[in-house]
């Protein structure tokens, strides 16, 4: 793949030996036979290295940036980071406050500071070196029509660029806007990313469909805390994970419904999930679909209709799913399922399970 260059569309926040012994019983001109060595593993094209910071560099001090990648590492998403005092963030705040005993006030105080970084604060960001298996790609051109997606082989990404963005939990945009405009995008080059950690690529047994992989390509971990019931909650555009004492253990903002497609407010069940799905595209069932579109279904990709993971739901034809446009999470609406980022979506499918309740309220 050539080099891009990172095209400046925002404000740049950046500055910048073994022996082997031979058997004493033996002759004197017997020579040891040779051992094989071990095979080098191969190198994990998910692990980003982390470089250090040129010497002389000035601190970098983003207090909001710092705090979305602190929630998104204790379990309550903001959704993009992008170091941004928007709805999201003061959401994620509140449930993170619940968890922790503090005034849900939804606001960046010290307490809630003190609480959420701990002693030893980590970092807002940090540079890393791309691996070369992750850059490799492919890439592909995805068209706006389902029915023209449904010629592709595979709905992945569009550029390095996005899947960088949701590698560590953010958009292109703000990519652009934490590195210098001459920054590359490419196999083997450092650009400054969120903070956000790598996760080994996950054994799953009967896994055919990679999904090891696509957790290690979202920076989600195999291991997650086990919810007995999860809340979704309209008014404040949210879902919520409980484990089986009613203590809140995770939140994700979300986009639920539309006047068309209102959200099915009531008790459900997760009857299954499917990981990185192939989409069965009916039109029958879309108000917005053209008299012209057939169906068809559409192969497996974090750039497809339901992202990379459908979580079934007892109502018909409604579950919770990832989405192609992160950054649209709570601004738009749906037809009707509960829509998260695909690196949420991905976390909460290695927290639920089939039989779990599923609460829809106002």
């Amino acid at each position: 793949m050539k080099n891009t260059s990172l095209i400046l569309t925002l404000l740049c926040a950046a500055c910048n030996m073994s022996v082997t012994e031979a058997n004493e019983s033996a002759a004197s001109n017997t020579m040891p036979e040779a051992q094989p060595r071990p095979a080098a593993p191969a190198p994990d094209p998910y692990a980003f290295v982390i470089v250090p910071e040129p010497t002389g560099a000035p601190a970098r001090v983003e207090a909001i940036l710092q705090a979305q990648v602190a929630l998104d590492r204790a379990g309550f998403s903001p959704g993009v980071l992008d170091g941004k005092e928007g709805m999201s963030f003061t959401s994620a705040l509140k449930g993170f406050q619940e968890a922790r005993g503090l005034p849900a006030n939804g606001k960046y105080d010290e307490a809630t500071a003190k609480a959420l970084l701990g002693d030893r604060p980590q970092p807002a960001t940090w540079l890393v070196t791309i691996p070369a298996g992750f850059a490799k790609g492919p890439f592909f051109n995805v068209p706006k029509g389902l029915d023209k997606q449904a010629a592709l082989p595979a709905l992945g990404y569009r550029n390095l660029l996005e899947k960088l963005a949701e590698r560590f939990h953010t958009k292109p945009e703000v990519l652009v806007a934490l590195n210098q405009p001459d920054t590359k995008v490419a196999a083997g080059t450092t650009i400054r990313v969120p903070a956000i950690a790598n996760q080994p690529v996950a054994r799953i047994e009967g896994d055919e469909r990679g999904w090891g992989e696509t957790l290690a390509g979202l920076g989600v971990a195999k291991d997650q805390p086990q919810a007995d019931h999860v809340v979704v909650d309209k008014s404040d555009g949210v879902l919520r994970a409980y484990d089986s004492d009613n203590r809140l253990i995770a939140q994700f903002p979300a986009t639920m419904g539309s006047q068309h497609d209102p959200l099915p407010i009531g008790t459900w069940e997760i009857k299954g999930l499917s990981r990185n799905p192939d989409f069965h595209y009916n039109p029958d069932l879309f108000w917005d679909s053209s008299a012209k579109d057939q169906k068809a279904v559409l192969k497996p990709g974090p750039n497809g209709p339901v992202g990379v993971v459908w979580i079934d739901l007892s109502k018909p034809h409604y579950g919770i799913h990832g989405t192609p446009e992160p950054q649209l999470i709570g601004r738009t609406e749906s037809h009707g399922c509960i829509r998260l980022t695909n690196w949420d979506a991905a976390r909460l499918a290695q927290m639920v399970k089939s039989g779990v309740k599923a609460v829809f309220q106002e």
